[in-house]
């Protein structure tokens, strides 16, 4: 008696859905389709997997864009660079981020001349184009690129350029260091003789597209414990890295290289920006006394002032010179006239020690 009340129940279910028209039985899917709405793309594991990180908002108030080189010779850089061959499961940043572009995971943007870097859909770089351009033996088979773990160039790599964005959050009330993009570059060319090598950047890759598989990279972050007990995630996020500042974000599009012109005033200019930032971002919140911002603004000058101080000194010697000579002839015109001149007592004034 259950079974047959069970088949009618199924049947009069059934036979209703099918009597209903076509468009009522449109998912909710099909509707935005055909409405205009964005499809939404499938999300991937490690997107799934990977906690969201916040991201920077769009209206904040104060933020500053840097460019920064990485050198991994450096040892607070040398986490992207070891293991430099895979060590069972252990790659380094490269070889991670080759394999992710060679299988199509995430994407390559081209690097531009003027160095900015930019993830339109027109910027989009084919996985042939850089096997190609930078001579990495592949093979290819339907339509897939293989590369031996021998042939992957992440020897060469020994240097990233990053963007970073240090901004204020108006909801928080707190400054952020986010890093926005990642560039590996391959240096090639060095001689026997000590020629520096030339820098090639391969290309850009959106840091929020690589966010998800970094948080699954391991690695170590110190020569005392050889656990890997952080992710690549983890290195930039909380900025472990350290590198030099060769791009700000600026009105006239100027990398430092183009308005500095020998070595200490680019490295000048590097502490000028640092100094910047940091006098701001106390100044904000008036955790500097008026003496300390002083001081900190002061040492942006301490380099031009010390070749003023040089021209001083020089004046002033000059000066003391010509003075003591007047004094001299006086001296002498005065033993040669006699009288109260020649027998004036002479002065001396001595400082005495506390």
């Amino acid at each position: 008696m259950k079974r047959s009340l069970i088949l009618i129940i199924s049947l009069a279910v059934f036979l209703g859905v099918s009597a209903q028209p076509a468009k009522r039985r449109v998912t909710t899917s099909n509707a935005a389709a055909a409405a205009g709405a964005p499809k939404k793309q499938t999300a991937d594991r490690a997107s799934m997997s990977f906690p969201t990180a916040a991201e920077m908002p769009e209206d904040v108030v104060w933020k500053r864009d840097i460019y920064r080189s990485l050198d991994l010779t450096k040892d607070k850089n040398a986490p992207l660079y070891y293991p430099v061959e895979p060590m069972g499961r252990q790659v380094n940043l490269f070889t991670y981020l080759f394999r992710l572009m060679l299988t199509g995971r995430i994407t390559a943007y081209t690097y531009k001349l003027d160095g900015v870097e930019s993830f339109d859909e027109k910027d989009k770089l084919a996985v042939k184009d850089v096997l190609d351009r930078y001579g990495i033996y592949y093979e290819e088979k339907g339509g897939k690129y293989t590369v031996e773990a021998n042939d992957v160039p992440s020897a060469e790599v020994t240097r990233y350029y990053i963007k970073e964005s240090v901004y204020l959050d108006q909801r928080t009330g707190t400054f952020s260091t986010k890093v926005t993009a990642l560039c590996p570059v391959l240096m090639r060319g060095a001689d026997e003789w000590g020629g520096d090598a030339t820098p090639y950047p391969l290309f850009w890759v959106n840091y929020d597209d690589v966010a998800s598989w970094l948080a699954k990279l391991p690695m170590m972050a110190s020569n005392y414990n050889n656990v890997n007990n952080m992710t690549a995630d983890d290195y930039f996020t909380m900025n472990r890295y350290d590198g030099k500042i060769y791009k700000t974000n600026n009105m006239q599009g100027k990398a430092l290289a183009n308005y500095c012109k020998t070595d200490s005033d680019m490295v000048k200019e590097q502490q000028k920006i640092e100094n910047e930032i940091v006098l701001f971002q106390n100044n904000v919140w008036g955790h500097l006394s008026h003496e300390d911002s002083l001081r900190i603004a002061r040492q942006d000058s301490i380099a031009a002032a010390q070749g003023k101080t040089k021209t001083v000194r020089a004046k002033s010697s000059s000066s003391r010179s010509s003075s003591s000579a007047r004094s001299s002839r006086s001296s002498s015109a005065g033993k040669g006239g006699g009288g109260a001149a020649s027998s004036s007592p002479r002065v001396s004034v001595r400082r005495q020690r506390r």
